[in-house]
């Protein structure tokens, strides 16, 4: 494994390293790689100020053994909870920079890891797609081949991560927004199980609860700590090493080798499911073949529940807040119009099917713990493959579907999910998977992954800034 941000917090917390050596590499690497585009707003004065911070903590104080990520630069995402001095977007022209007054309890946590934020990172225009282009910046490129999307939403966050620029950035995730970058870029990315994260304290239900934050991470103990410091059951120290051990209990494991015939997924990625379900059934767990009937009607209904959601949520917002829609993307524009147009008795009819696709996947759930998928139905895009310039919310939709036909599923049945790479293909490029677990099971999933990271059948190319191994 190349140096992940708990090898980094590690080199800061024993003195090998300062947080302002790490910070000014940081910052350095962003200039190297500002062909990426993968940040979108950076302010290095508050990022080495935050550094200094942690530096004058004394070398005898009980909280420099506290921070699980102490004195590690990062990135926020411009769009999410918000993040003092640092003012969002949303990737949009439409949009004043307009800096929050104090932190959302999300971000406070953030920093109390010991985090240090120095920018947010480069967005699609409010989140509405799986590859961050936005009219307002750059187009967001993937480091593996700059030819190739780096995913959306959280598309700067895992650019910036997967080219060394930081080890770990905020991300959200209402579609895949997690999960997809990941997999474009060979990260570990959890989505975590509705209702985990704090939304606090001006808590606005603006997606319906589909919505989730986290991070995108190089390793999956990265992702666990994340997870531990972050979510809405702890602020202590840090988890132990044994947090991401394998679980002793045998598990039945779904694994599903089919997407349908409307979105099919390329054999390679299929495949990489396969062998990551035999691996698991090699440490004793209980193999499940799941059919795609089995899963289809809800893949269906939550991709139309999603689309809905986006939609009537937009509309709102942009009413709420006087934005001129004429400054908007056309592709977000029709799905303002599209929302406008919804009456009642249709947002209430798709909030009520987002209930049922929750209970219809439990039903599934009875016969297995986990469920272990592919992630994306081929490699990461070529840029410009989802393109905003045009008024066909039902194509934007339905290309994004194509590309990630398994990622709303569990945004809108509230489940927790994760991808991870799980080996190359003949252009090197990562072949992740997803695994996904019913709502309070977050820790089963990274217990899993960190099984199939163990496999050591990914390597990242480029070291973490800051760094030496």
């Amino acid at each position: 494994m190349q140096s992940d941000a708990t090898t980094l917090a590690q080199a800061i917390r024993t003195g090998r390293l300062s947080s302002l050596q790490a910070m000014q590499a940081s910052l350095e690497s962003c200039s190297r790689f500002s062909s990426l585009g993968a940040i979108a707003y950076l302010d290095a004065e508050k990022g080495m100020q935050a550094a200094r911070a942690i530096d004058a903590i004394g070398w005898d104080d009980r909280l420099r053994a506290t921070l699980p990520f102490i004195g590690v630069p990062t990135l926020a995402k411009n769009l999410g909870a918000p993040f003092p001095g640092f003012p969002a977007t949303a990737g949009s022209h439409a949009v004043p920079r307009l800096e929050a007054q104090a932190d959302s309890d999300l971000a406070a946590r953030v920093r109390e890891t010991g985090l240090c934020v120095f920018g947010l990172t480069t967005v699609p225009e409010f989140g509405l797609s799986l590859a961050s282009e936005p009219k307002a910046g750059q187009v967001c490129r993937n480091p593996l081949d700059q030819t190739l999307t780096a995913g959306g939403s959280s598309g700067g966050a895992a650019a910036a991560v997967a080219a060394g620029i930081v080890a770990i950035a905020h991300a959200t995730d209402a579609g895949g927004s997690i999960r997809v970058p990941a997999a474009c870029c060979g990260l570990v990315g959890l989505k975590p199980g509705r209702g985990t994260m704090p939304a606090g304290p001006d808590f606005g239900n603006h997606l319906g609860g589909i919505a989730s934050e986290l991070a995108v991470c190089r390793s999956v103990r990265d992702a666990a700590a994340a997870f531990e410091a972050l979510s809405g059951e702890t602020r202590g120290p840090f988890p132990p090493a044994a947090q991401t051990l394998p679980p002793e209990r045998k598990l039945r494991i779904g694994v599903l080798l089919d997407t349908g015939p409307k979105h099919p997924t390329a054999a390679a990625r299929l495949s990489v499911v396969e062998e990551a379900g035999r691996m698991l059934e090699a440490d004793g767990h209980h193999i499940v073949p799941i059919g795609w009937q089995m899963l289809d009607s809800l893949v269906v209904d939550s991709a139309r529940i999603f689309g809905d959601i986006i939609c009537v949520n937009l509309a709102e917002a942009t009413a709420r807040s006087k934005i001129d829609l004429d400054l908007l993307e056309h592709v977000t524009q029709a799905a303002v119009e599209r929302g406008e147009r919804m009456s009642a008795v249709d947002i209430w009819a798709s909030l009520n099917a987002m209930v049922l696709v929750s209970r219809d996947l439990w039903r599934i759930f009875d016969d297995i713990d986990c469920l272990l998928t592919p992630i994306l139905s081929s490699a990461p895009l070529p840029t410009g493959s989802l393109p905003t310039d045009h008024s066909d919310i039902d194509l934007h939709f339905q290309r994004m579907a194509a590309f990630a036909p398994l990622a709303s599923l569990a945004n809108i049945s509230g489940f927790p999910a994760l991808a991870l790479p799980f080996g190359s293909d003949a252009d090197g490029l990562p072949l992740p998977v997803q695994i996904m677990a019913p709502m309070g099971h977050d820790r089963l999933l990274l217990q899993l992954a960190a099984r199939l990271e163990f496999e050591e059948r990914w390597r990242h190319r480029h070291p973490v800034s800051g760094l030496a191994e």
